[in-house]
């Protein structure tokens, strides 16, 4: 039998003496860092969020469940930290654990609710069908829906998107392989000479901004998730973006090498930089390479912000801005060469803090800041209580309500993160759940599946926020230690989780049929946006019908027998010049 959470009737909206439903705006922005002018960086130019700052509440420390992308955003989807989703990689999905979980949109849409979601809001792949009421929408150029009673059911609708987003992407040949087979095909930063809207996040804030118009119109509450992709590798914003920024003034890491007394198993090794295109090989990364990985990181920031703006301008020209709750969240951290690392996968402070901002109307603390650790389980059941909607049980967060009345509201429970590694010096198998209170953070790596600590990390947040050095030895913090152990979650919690079956797309139902009189170029860069050549699996990807007769037209228009078929070879249709 389904337990009350999982079984929710429809509940009665916004019961609060009557009064209009709050709809809910819900901005994600990947990999976004609180490098973010009300920060307090004062090198950012985000002069948008600053005025969504201005207008609400500034969480200083914020903290993700797991620094990284897909246990991040099932953590705030579900309001359930990662040992109950059993999401801890990029490979499963979190219903294959908690199969009957009503998800934040979810619970919305059970209340009458319109949910709607645009860009990157689930880690790619996993669509929630049971969240929105419509299909999740793509700039790439997709409609997907997933099947509500089984996600991994999805059917895809095409439509003219944006091409990829690097101007001159490489040919999978000249691209550089990985280990698990994908390539990348171009750099880890460019000063793309594309405008806003032809680069994915730029079509997604255009779309939001559409949608946010039709959604006053059609006059039912709702819920929008508008998912942006930047700053995420790689760094490719319009150029006047980049022009924002002076290298020179972007600050670099505090320190450049993992904390005094850390073992090195605690970092990593840079992997996913060293992915893409004519990054240099080894490590540290070379001085000059990482002041343009800074400036790309910062040029992208001042890219999202813009596309913040327009969204916020959307809320205000169809007189929605005063009824509308508007949360901003990134979904971790990122370090930008601190401790000598790039890009997230660590229990470090820069991984796992990311802003979050929150505009609710009612509250008198507009412009305020908490610098009190909450955590990203808080959202759910904060957006929940700010909109009148029950508050369902078993969540593993609590509202954030009584920082939004009080910010100066002491801390009410540490912040939680954690990340698994293999460590064979202690223990093997290790969960690493990293406790964060008002001063210290104390990260235990205990065997999964035991009680048994195979390490301990202890950093003195208020008097040395660079975690310069690791000071769990320290006799006279034996007793801090012990105080945060006791938050640590029961024994076996971290058990490995089910395997998440793979979901199977298919073209929709009713989508679009093939037009010809569609020119072929346009066709060529609808259904292979980026691409300069095709072999012939990915030429078959991006046709549908019989696959004998696909293959036939591959060889006819590989005029020139090379096992590829170029852009100009396709518009030309297998023809002879």
């Amino acid at each position: 039998m389904k337990s009350l959470l999982y079984s929710l009737p429809f509940l009665t909206l916004f019961t609060t003496m009557g009064a209009e439903p709050r709809n809910v705006l819900f901005i994600a922005v990947d990999d976004l860092r609180p490098d973010i002018g009300c920060y307090g960086v004062e090198a950012a130019k985000t002069p948008n969020i600053d005025r969504l700052a201005g207008e609400g509440i500034v969480f200083e420390r914020a903290y993700c469940q797991q620094a990284v992308c897909s246990p991040s955003r099932s953590s705030i989807l579900t309001g359930r930290r990662p040992d109950a989703t059993k999401v801890y990689d990029l490979d499963t999905h979190f219903r294959a654990a908690l199969p009957d979980c009503v998800t934040l949109p979810q619970h919305f849409k059970a209340n009458g609710y319109h949910t709607a979601g645009l860009g990157k809001i689930e880690h790619h792949g996993f669509e929630d069908g049971a969240s929105w009421s419509e299909p999740r929408w793509f700039a790439s150029g997709y409609l997907v829906q997933a099947d509500p009673d089984d996600w991994t059911k999805q059917s895809a609708t095409r439509f003219e998107g944006v091409p990829g987003e690097y101007a001159n992407p490489l040919s999978p040949e000249e691209g550089k392989k990985r280990a698990n087979g994908k390539v990348k095909t171009g750099p880890a930063f460019e000063v793309s000479p594309k405008s806003d809207d032809e680069l994915p996040d730029g079509a997604t804030a255009a779309e939001a901004v559409k949608r946010i118009g039709e959604l006053k119109t059609k006059g039912e509450p709702f819920f929008l998730a508008v998912g942006f992709v930047k700053p995420h590798l790689p760094f490719v914003a319009p150029k006047k973006y980049w022009d924002l920024h002076d290298p020179a003034a972007i600050p670099g890491p505090a320190i450049e090498t993992l904390p005094e007394g850390t073992d090195p198993f605690v970092g990593h090794t840079n992997g996913e930089l060293h992915s893409y295109v004519g990054v240099p090989e080894g490590n540290p990364i070379p001085d000059e390479f990482a002041r343009s990985l800074r400036h790309g990181y910062y040029a992208c920031v001042s890219y999202i912000d813009a596309q913040v703006g327009r969204l916020l301008d959307a809320l205000e020209k169809n007189g929605l801005a005063e009824n509308t709750v508007v949360v901003l969240w990134g979904d971790h951290g990122w370090q930008l060469g601190d401790h000598g690392l790039w890009h997230k996968h660590t229990n470090f402070e820069l991984a796992t803090r990311a802003p979050l901002i929150v505009k609710a109307p009612g509250f008198d603390s507009a412009g305020g800041k908490c610098a009190a650790p909450v955590e990203f389980v808080d959202v759910y059941p904060t957006l929940a209580d700010l909109c009148g909607l029950a508050v369902p049980s078993r969540l593993d967060g609590s509202s954030l309500r009584p920082y939004l009345e009080n910010p100066a509201t002491p801390m009410i429970k540490p912040a939680i993160s954690q990340y698994p590694r293999s460590s064979k010096d202690h223990g093997g198998q290790l969960m690493g759940y990293s406790i964060r209170d008002e001063r210290w953070r104390a990260t235990f790596w205990r065997k999964r599946g035991t009680g048994e600590i195979g390490y301990i990390e202890l950093y003195d947040e208020s008097n040395d926020p660079a975690e310069t050095a690791n000071l769990a030895n320290k006799a006279e913090h034996a007793s801090v230690l012990s105080h945060l152990q006791g938050f640590l979650p029961p024994v076996g919690t971290d058990e490995a989780p089910p395997k998440s079956p793979k979901p199977s797309r298919s073209q929709k139902p009713g989508a679009p049929k093939f037009d010809p009189n569609e020119p072929r170029d346009v066709r060529y860069d609808r259904l292979y946006p980026g691409q300069a050549k095709l072999t012939e699996d990915q030429y078959l990807a991006g046709q549908g019908g019989d696959k004998a007769a696909a293959k036939e037209r591959f060889a006819k228009l590989d005029k020139d027998g090379d096992g590829f078929v170029t852009r100009d070879e396709f518009i030309g249709g297998g023809k002879s010049k």
